[in-house]
């Protein structure tokens, strides 16, 4: 077990590492220059110390390599195009924009898709069930895209019932400004009830086919403990493991939502990042989401041993 979590633990830093490196030579092959709109006015002199303020004028491997000692010290520069600004602000005042929309689209998709699931599960093969799965393949088969702007013509636009665009900000980050939250939480819920309905009928369809539930019912146990005490507890390991997932994309946010409904949030400000080219923010910002994602497969790697002792670790060997 100890070896196997060190041997994963050194592959996902060699796969974070290939990934800012890939990063960081894509960004720096992209054309445009990020300082031009900056130093068309300046004299040659002004124009020479800002690109050597931001380390533009030395050579690409050289910068590689300067860029590569300043992220194992968490430095990846200041941005190019905001003057002043580093990764660190920007995540100090984006990311809980984006993990407040995350955290109530995933709560209210995975609650009511595990509902859902449960429900379809139970009543299979009924018109609730057929019900149920032509919803979750509709909700799959939109893309958050066309979902956002429906809600946003339809109920903003169109009844006026909530704001077109716009967030809470200030002492109503978290707790307030419900109002602007429903169009945008509601789109993005969405797919999470189509992904954890259809997730937790499955898981649900295949416990009950086990031959340890028909023991169950042969030694007389009631359906309502057979449900909950076999079916249940088991259905949910699937579950569980997918979560870690779930939870990392909702806190880094959704590129698409925060752009339709101008939500200040870190995703929309990484698109507006890579569309002005600040090379250090787009690396930062990828290198950070990478890392988050890279530790959640960690995590759900280890979550799986622990959730189903079904599955033991030998040797390195799953």
């Amino acid at each position: 077990m100890v070896k196997y979590v060190i041997r994963r633990f050194l592959e996902l830093l060699l796969a974070l590492f290939l990934i800012a490196t890939a990063t960081f030579f894509l960004t720096a092959a992209a054309p445009g220059d990020p300082l031009i709109a900056r130093t068309m006015s300046l004299p040659e002199a002004s124009r020479e110390a800002l690109y050597a303020k931001y380390g533009l004028d030395k050579p690409l491997m050289e910068r590689y390599v300067i860029t590569m000692k300043g992220m194992l010290h968490g430095d990846f520069g200041e941005s190019v195009v905001y003057e002043g600004q580093t990764l660190q602000d920007i995540l100090r005042d984006k990311l809980p924009v984006s993990a407040r929309l995350g955290l109530q689209a995933l709560l209210l998709g995975v609650i009511v898709g595990l509902l859902l699931g449960i429900l379809a599960a139970i009543k299979r093969e009924t018109w609730i069930d057929r019900v149920v799965v032509v919803f979750a393949v509709l909700l799959m088969s939109v893309p958050e895209l066309v979902l956002g702007l429906m809600f946003q013509k339809f109920f903003a636009g169109t009844l006026k019932w909530f704001p077109v665009i716009g967030w809470p900000s200030g002492d109503q980050l978290w707790l307030g400004g419900w109002k602007y939250t429903v169009l945008p939480t509601l789109s993005c819920a969405l797919l999470h009830i189509a992904t954890y309905s259809r997730l937790m009928k499955t898981s649900i369809l295949d416990v009950m086919d086990q031959d340890y539930i028909l023991t169950a019912r042969s030694k007389g146990l009631s359906e309502p403990r057979i449900v909950w005490s076999h079916i249940l507890r088991n259905s949910f390991i699937p579950i569980v493991t997918r979560l870690p997932v779930s939870v990392a994309t909702c806190i880094t946010g959704s590129f698409i939502i925060e752009k339709i409904f101008s939500i200040p949030g870190i995703a929309a400000y990484y698109i507006e990042a890579v569309s002005a080219n600040d090379l250090s923010i787009v690396l930062g910002e990828t290198v950070f989401i990478a890392a988050l994602f890279i530790a959640v497969v960690f995590l759900t790697d280890i979550l799986y041993t622990v959730v189903d002792p079904r599955i033991r670790i030998q040797g390195g060997k799953r």
